[in-house]
């Protein structure tokens, strides 16, 4: 099977349904998550130690519903019935911060991102999730989307800045704190 197919020499992709210019903002907001699921890949690879296993098992599986994500958006016109992220998904991810924030130091002032490489590494995931969060919010005002993707990618964001503070938490290394922040924040008891 050849990969190249030269159908894209003249700036055109296939969607399902159709075919669009390639800086489309369709294609800009599943070329986005595309982005970041890469970055879940490299996330990924640095989740060796035992102590991370739930982090990763967790990790690929977003990968797939990043992929998921890529596929609701990718349609010319849509039916309900074939979305693939429900409310379901970003319920879960809100269990899932539930459950590790209970592992990191109460949060009292902005955070840089940093510490260990994987944190650093999930950060960047956070920023480029909220990059794709925004494709896929201009996206929405031109064309029918699933708001659950829009939902999903903003939760997958507060998800990456949780598991990067976790991250550190179970290495043993501090957050960064900003040190120009004032104390802005405090868990809800």
């Amino acid at each position: 099977m050849r990969i190249y197919t030269r159908t894209g020499d003249e700036g055109e992709t296939s969607v399902i349904g159709g075919r669009v210019l390639k800086d489309d903002l369709q294609v800009e907001a599943y070329g986005t998550i595309d982005e970041l699921n890469c970055f879940v890949g490299q996330a990924i690879s640095l989740m060796e130690a035992e102590s991370l296993q739930d982090l990763k098992e967790n990790m690929i599986e977003i990968q797939h519903e990043l992929f998921d994500c890529g596929s609701d958006l990718a349609f010319v016109k849509l039916s309900e019935s074939k979305y693939k992220v429900g409310p379901d998904k970003v319920t879960r991810l809100e269990q899932w911060m539930d459950a590790y924030m209970k592992e990191t130091p109460e949060l009292e002032r902005f955070i840089l991102p940093g510490g260990t490489l994987l944190a650093s590494t999930l950060h960047v995931c956070r920023t480029v999730c909220r990059r794709a969060e925004r494709r896929v919010v201009t996206l929405g005002r031109e064309k029918e989307i699933n708001p659950d993707v829009r939902r999903y990618l903003n939760r997958l964001s507060d998800y990456f800045f949780v598991v990067a503070r976790t991250a550190n938490a179970r290495s043993g290394v501090a957050d960064i704190e900003y040190v120009r922040s004032k104390k802005v924040f405090g868990r809800k008891k």
